[in-house]
């Protein structure tokens, strides 16, 4: 179950981790590397999207951590095409890890889910509900996004419905970590990129952020209460 956590707690919490990835980023020289990295990305020009979407795509694949990958959409294509960008390939991603749970893991691994009276009244209640929960799944942060995609592969549930689930669930926290990357790379390359900007700018990236982390905040409220409501009541004792 997902723990209530109030607002000034989630705007704390985003910024120390907005602070410490750019520590992070400068104390262990990755800076450097990471905006290498992205020049090259930008400088490939029209392809540069398409190689970004793939190497986003193989992070989702291999369980890897992809928060690097969503500050350099923020910061190379900018919130809007930066976010279409990581929907598009995570949704790729998480199919191709469903497709790989449902066909090369065997009946052994799914027998092994069903097996187990929590894990099988699980799997009965993505069966029943379809896509709507996958989408509920996906509006939580800090759900195992990449390990259920292997999960579902495990599960009964149908393929057109766990896309359905995972393209439109992942919007809203998608939108939200991009923009928070584009405002961490922002401050991390102040100097090294064209990306001074006035206190009116800065003031709307405040306000932005505020909002965002707001909106995340009642979209999770909104999607445990759902999810509790669907597999709790079912939960055996």
């Amino acid at each position: 179950m997902v723990q209530r956590l109030s607002l000034g707690r989630c705007i704390a919490i985003c910024i120390l981790f907005v602070a410490a990835l750019i520590g992070g980023l400068v104390h262990f020289g990755a800076q450097s590397y990471l905006l290498r990295f992205f020049d090259w990305l930008d400088a490939l020009g029209a392809w540069a999207p398409l190689l970004f979407m793939l190497i986003d795509m193989l992070v989702v694949v291999f369980v890897l951590p992809g928060v690097m990958f969503t500050l350099g959409a923020g910061f190379l294509f900018g919130v809007v095409k930066g976010s279409l960008y990581v929907v598009i390939a995570t949704t790729v991603g998480a199919t191709l890890a469903f497709m790989i749970a449902r066909h090369l893991f065997g009946e052994r691994a799914s027998k092994f889910v069903l097996s187990h009276s929590k894990l099988k009244l699980v799997s009965d209640q993505f069966t029943h509900e379809g896509w709507r929960l996958v989408f509920l799944t996906r509006l939580v942060p800090f759900f195992p996004f990449k390990l259920s995609n292997y999960f579902f592969g495990l599960t009964r549930i149908s393929l057109r419905d766990f896309i359905l689930g995972v393209f439109f669930g992942i919007w809203p926290i998608t939108i939200n970590n991009v923009y928070i990357g584009s405002i961490a790379a922002d401050i991390a390359t102040l100097g090294s990129r064209n990306s001074s900007r006035s206190w009116v700018e800065w003031a709307v990236y405040g306000i932005g952020f505020v909002a965002a982390i707001a909106t995340v905040l009642y979209v999770t409220r909104v999607a445990r209460k759902a999810l509790d409501k669907n597999i709790s009541n079912g939960e055996p004792s």
